[in-house]
C-alpha cells in the first residue's frame, strides 16, 4: 500500500508542477515582484514588453505591468482586451489608457493618503496607508477598492470620506486590476505603515498567481529602526547612539556654509512666507559642508518624495543652536573627538556674535531686550521664552563638558533679560516681540497685575532655568518668582492650555519640579513632582515608549484638534486621532520627558522613576534610525514611532512638524545628550554644578534696577 502512494505521487507530481501558473513581470526585472514571487515559489517570466508577456503566457497565468517610467511616464500599455481574451490575470500600474479606452490626467498628492474602501484588501475598511510623493491617474473607475484622499486619522479615517474628494486608487475595471498609481514604487518611495502594505500588495499577488492566498516571508524597510523591540541595549550601543546623533550633523550635511547660504536661504526664505514651511531642496555632496560658523540648519521636512528623499528645512533659528551644541559636547566627552569640540564651540560663537539673534537691540545695555535671543534669521525681534530657556539650558550643558565658560555673562543676560520681562506672577507669555517691548519698556510686563500663561511648553523650563542659576548662586528672587509660577500651575492641573496634547505639557513640567526638589526638598514639592510623573508614566508601555494623549476641546486655546476632514494638514497637530492609539512623539515629548525624567530620578532616587527613565532611554536606543538608502536620515529620530508596529507611522497632520520631520535640537539634542548622562549615571544638575556664575550675576544685576 505504501509503494502504491509513493508510486501515485511520484506520477502526479510533473503534473502539478505543469498545472502550476506563472507570473510574468513586464519592464522592469529589477522591480519588487520577481522577489516576491520567487519566493513564493511562483515561476516567474520576466518579459521586456506586454507583446513578449502575451506570447509566452497561457490561460490562467498571471502578468504585472510595472510603472517602470514613474512619476514622468504614464505605463504605454494597450492590450488589454488581448490579455483577457487570452485568459491571463493582468496587473496594471499607472497606466495611460484604461481598459475603458480612457486616457486619465495625472494628478499629484499633496495631504492625500490611501483609504481602503473594500475589505477584499485584507484590511479593515477606511484604514488609511501612506504613500510617499504619490502620482496618480484621475479616473472614475466604480467600486474601487482603495481611493486616494485627503482624510484625518492615524490608522483609520475616522471622519470617513465625508466632505473630502477621493480619487480611485486601486480598481477592478474590464476583467484587470489596476492600480492608479505605481505599488512598485512602496520601497523607494516609502509607502506606509508596512504591515498594511505587506497585505496590500499580497492582494495583488494572489490575484494575478490565481491564488486564494499569498504571504510575502520578507518584507524590508528602510529606513528602519536600530533594534528589535527586545534587543538588549548595552552600554556601548547607548554610547553609539549618542556618536551616530552627532555624526548625523554632517551625514545631513547640515552645517551652513558661505558658499550656498545667502543664495538657498533667499531662495527658500520667501518674504511673508509661513517659517514653519521653508522647505527646499536637499543637500547633497556637490554642496560644500560648513563647520559651524555659519550656523546650522534645523533638519529636514515630513514629506516624502516619490525618490524617498525628503525636503530640508531652510529655517536658521536660535534655540537649535544652543542645544546643538550641547549635543556635540556630550558626542566630544563620550568620544575625545576634537570635531566635536570644535563645532560646538563655533556654533556657540555664531549664536551670540555673528548671527543676527543677539545683534542690534539684544546687544545693546540701555535697551529693554538686552540678552534676549531673537527666534530666527528671519524673525529677530520675536521672543519665544521657550525657545531662549531651552538655548540656554544647551549652552550651560555645552560649557560643563568643554569646561570652557567664556559665555557665562550671555548666559546671565539671557535669564534676568526674560526674569524682568515675567509678571508677578512668573508668567512671560507665549511670545512677545521686540517693537512692543521697546514701546512699553521691560517695567511695564514685569507689573502686569493677574497675568497668567497656563502652558508648560512655553512657561515652566524658564522657571527651571530660574531654579538653576538659583541653585549656583543663591539669588533668592529667582527662587521666589519659580516658585509663583510653579505653585499657580500646580493650582490649575490638569486644566492646563494644551499645545498638541497633555502628555507634551506633563513632559515639560516634570524638569522645574524636580529641580524645585533640588533647592526645596519639601512634602508638598515631592508630591506635586510625583503627581505628574505618575500621570505621566500611566502611558508608558512596556517597550519602554509613551503614549501620547489628547487634551479636551475646553483648554485647547489654539484650536488644534482636529475636528473634520477639511481641518487636516492646517495647523500644527498631534500624531495620534484619538487617546489610545499606539504613537511616541520624539518632537514633543519623549524628548523632553526623557530629559526631565532623568533629573526627577537623579534629584529624588525614586526607583519607579528610574526604572521608567531607564525603559524610555532603552526605546529610544532601539528606534533611532538606520537608513543605507538615505545616509541624510541615518542616526537621526524621526518625529513618530508606533510602538505598536514597531514602525515609523503616525497621523502626518501636522502642517510643518509631521510624523517624519527630523530636528537638530529639539529631537536630537535632548534624545542624544540624555543617552549620554544616563551612560554616566547622572543628570543635568550634578554635570553643570561646577560652573560659577556668581560673578557673572553680580555684574549684570543692573539690568533688574
Amino acid at each position: 500500500m505504501q509503494m502504491k502512494r509513493l508510486l501515485l505521487i511520484a506520477v502526479f507530481l510533473p503534473a502539478l508542477a505543469l498545472a502550476q501558473h506563472k507570473v510574468a513581470v513586464v519592464g522592469d526585472e529589477g522591480s519588487i515582484w520577481p522577489a516576491f514571487l520567487q519566493e513564493a515559489g511562483v515561476p516567474v517570466e520576466i518579459c521586456s514588453t506586454a507583446d513578449e508577456a502575451l506570447g509566452r503566457l497561457k490561460r490562467g497565468d498571471g502578468a504585472i505591468i510595472v510603472a517602470r517610467g514613474y512619476p514622468l511616464r504614464k505605463t504605454d500599455f494597450t492590450l488589454w482586451k488581448s490579455f483577457r481574451n487570452k485568459g491571463i490575470r493582468l496587473f496594471v500600474e499607472y497606466p495611460s489608457v484604461l481598459p475603458d479606452g480612457s486616457s486619465p490626467e495625472v494628478y499629484t498628492a499633496d495631504l492625500e493618503r490611501g483609504v481602503v474602501t473594500d475589505k477584499r484588501i485584507g484590511l479593515p475598511l477606511l484604514s488609511i496607508v501612506g504613500m510617499g510623493g504619490c502620482h496618480i491617474v484621475k479616473t472614475d473607475a466604480k467600486n474601487p477598492l482603495m481611493v486616494l484622499a485627503k482624510v484625518a486619522g492615524y490608522d483609520n479615517a475616522v471622519f470617513g470620506l465625508e466632505g473630502t474628494d477621493s480619487m480611485p486608487l486601486l480598481f477592478l475595471q474590464g476583467g484587470s486590476l489596476v492600480a492608479a498609481t505605481s505599488f512598485s514604487n512602496c520601497f523607494t518611495g516609502r509607502y506606509g505603515p508596512s504591515d498594511s502594505w505587506k497585505k496590500i500588495l499580497e492582494y495583488v499577488l494572489a490575484y494575478v498567481s490565481g491564488r486564494k492566498s499569498f504571504e510575502i516571508k520578507t518584507f524590508l524597510s528602510d529606513p528602519r529602526p536600530s533594534a528589535s523591540r527586545n534587543d538588549v541595549v548595552t552600554a556601548h550601543s547607548r554610547k553609539d547612539a549618542v556618536v551616530r546623533a552627532a555624526d548625523w550633523f554632517w551625514n545631513a550635511r547640515l552645517l551652513i556654509h558661505p558658499s550656498w547660504e545667502k543664495a538657498l536661504l533667499k531662495k527658500y526664505q520667501p518674504l511673508g512666507g509661513d517659517p514653519n514651511r521653508f522647505f527646499g531642496e536637499p543637500i547633497t555632496g556637490r554642496m560644500l559642508l560648513g563647520d559651524g560658523c555659519r550656523g546650522v540648519m534645523e533638519g529636514h521636512a515630513s514629506e516624502i518624495s516619490f525618490d524617498g528623499t525628503q525636503k530640508y528645512r531652510y529655517f536658521v533659528r536660535a534655540d537649535v543652536h544652543g542645544e546643538s551644541a550641547f549635543l556635540l559636547s556630550s558626542a566630544y566627552a563620550a568620544t575625545g573627538d576634537e570635531k566635536y569640540r570644535d563645532t560646538a564651540d563655533k556654533l556657540l560663537d555664531y549664536l551670540f556674535y555673528t548671527s543676527v539673534f543677539r545683534d542690534d537691540l539684544r546687544s545693546d545695555p540701555t535697551s529693554p531686550s538686552f540678552g534676549l535671543l531673537g527666534w530666527a534669521n528671519t524673525h529677530p525681534g520675536a521672543f519665544f521664552n521657550d525657545d531662549n530657556a531651552r538655548c540656554i539650558l544647551g549652552v550651560i550643558g555645552a560649557e560643563a563638558l568643554l569646561g570652557n565658560n567664556r559665555w557665562n555673562d550671555l548666559v546671565v543676560q539671557n535669564i534676568l533679560s526674560n526674569f524682568r520681562l515675567s509678571s508677578d506672577d512668573g508668567f512671560i507669555g507665549s511670545c512677545l516681540f521686540e517693537h512692543d517691548i521697546v514701546k512699553n519698556g521691560w517695567k511695564w510686563y514685569a507689573s502686569r497685575p493677574g497675568f497668567r500663561n497656563p502652558s508648560p511648553h512655553f512657561e515652566s523650563w524658564m522657571w527651571a532655568l530660574y531654579l538653576w542659576l538659583y541653585g549656583r548662586t543663591g539669588y533668592a528672587p529667582l527662587l521666589e518668582k519659580a516658585k509663583k509660577g510653579i505653585s499657580i500651575m500646580m493650582d490649575l492641573y490638569p486644566d492646563w492650555t494644551v499645545q498638541n496634547g497633555i502628555q507634551q505639557e506633563r513632559a515639560r513640567m516634570i524638569l522645574p519640579l524636580a529641580w524645585l526638589v533640588r533647592v526645596e526638598d519639601t512634602p508638598l514639592h515631592r508630591e506635586w513632582l510625583d503627581r505628574v510623573v505618575r500621570r505621566f508614566l500611566q502611558c508608558q508601555d512596556e517597550c519602554g515608549a509613551i503614549r501620547e494623549e489628547l487634551g479636551t476641546a475646553e483648554f485647547d486655546k489654539n484650536k488644534l484638534l482636529i475636528s473634520s476632514n477639511a481641518e487636516y494638514g492646517k495647523n500644527e497637530a498631534s500624531l495620534i486621532a484619538i487617546n489610545g492609539d499606539p504613537v511616541a512623539d520624539m518632537l514633543y515629548t519623549c524628548n523632553f520627558g526623557f530629559f526631565s525624567l532623568n533629573e526627577a530620578a537623579q534629584a529624588t532616587g525614586e526607583k519607579d522613576y528610574i526604572e521608567a527613565a531607564g525603559k524610555l532611554a532603552d526605546f529610544l536606543v532601539r528606534i533611532q534610525v538606520r537608513s543605507d538608502a538615505h545616509p541624510d536620515l541615518d542616526g537621526a529620530w524621526f518625529r513618530a514611532f508606533d510602538y505598536g508596529r514597531w514602525d515609523y507611522w503616525a497621523s502626518n497632520a501636522d502642517n510643518g512638524w509631521g510624523a517624519w520631520c527630523t530636528l537638530c535640537g529639539w529631537i536630537e539634542t535632548w534624545i542624544g545628550a540624555t543617552e549620554y548622562l544616563v551612560g554616566k549615571q547622572t543628570s543635568y544638575w550634578d554635570l553643570t554644578s561646577s560652573l560659577d556664575m556668581t560673578t557673572s550675576l553680580s555684574s549684570n544685576l543692573w539690568m533688574l534696577e
